[in-house]
């Protein structure tokens, strides 16, 4: 039985999970609420609501005598300082509370609510999720249904050309927050785009599930998130 916090930072939501025996037992997030505008969660500051849905969790196993086993994050790509604040949240409870540490790749963990959801998707499609990184750039990869890679993770200016080859063979499922600025771009009739695919923490546990079973752990002082690209501080407009 193992019993693992989820933490997942990568994009502009943020949230927390505790899986145990990948049921899903707590879960938070900064989606907007019913009644609040969509805009709500732009710009949140994840290194100022990440404690405290962590302590949230934190205190709900405490108060029901549930160990934890591991900890998982979401290891990139992503947002730099997304992913900077969840895998620095990670290594500090995975090293306080002696807990073994699993990192996934964000564009898995992307895939999963799709799988769960669309479990009718033909047996040659391939699965692209998408994160959005700036103009036309978005990182991303091709999966099958099996999540086994058929494009490794990489950084994609995204024109009329792009996954052609793959295109011409296979039907291509896009989604994530990256996908839709490339509706109007990727016209190809084997394209299919999946809208609403959020990216939350507790899509990880089936992946983090497997990987504690094969006890495919980090080291918890060493373990850096895949970035990518190498973050590029820029001024505000206002100040140039």
């Amino acid at each position: 039985m193992s019993v693992i916090l989820h933490i997942e930072t990568a994009t502009d939501l943020c949230s927390v999970a505790v899986s145990q025996d990948t049921a899903i037992i707590f879960q938070t997030d900064n989606l907007p609420k019913e009644g609040e505008e969509q805009t709500a969660q732009k710009g949140t500051n994840h290194a100022s609501i990440l404690g405290t849905m962590v302590d949230e969790a934190l205190s709900f196993t405490d108060n029901h005598a549930i160990p934890f086993d591991a900890v998982a994050v979401s290891g990139g790509p992503g947002s730099y300082t997304g992913l900077r604040i969840g895998v620095s949240m990670a290594k500090g409870i995975a090293y306080g509370r002696n807990l073994k540490l699993i990192s996934l790749p964000t564009l898995e963990v992307q895939c999963v609510p799709v799988l769960l959801v669309h479990d009718d998707l033909p047996e040659d499609a391939l699965l692209c999720p998408m994160l959005d990184a700036r103009r036309m750039e978005v990182y991303t990869a091709l999966y099958t249904r099996a999540l086994k890679t058929v494009l490794p993770i990489q950084p994609m200016v995204i024109d009329e050309h792009s996954f052609e080859q793959q295109l011409n063979e296979h039907p291509i499922y896009f989604f994530g927050n990256g996908a839709g600025k490339c509706k109007a771009v990727i016209q190809h009739p084997n394209a299919h785009f999946f809208d609403g695919v959020p990216l939350l923490a507790k899509y990880m546990s089936p992946l983090a599930e497997k990987k504690f079973l094969r006890d495919e752990f980090e080291d918890v002082a060493y373990f850096e998130p895949n970035y990518l690209k190498e973050f590029q501080a820029t001024k505000a407009k206002n100040l140039l």
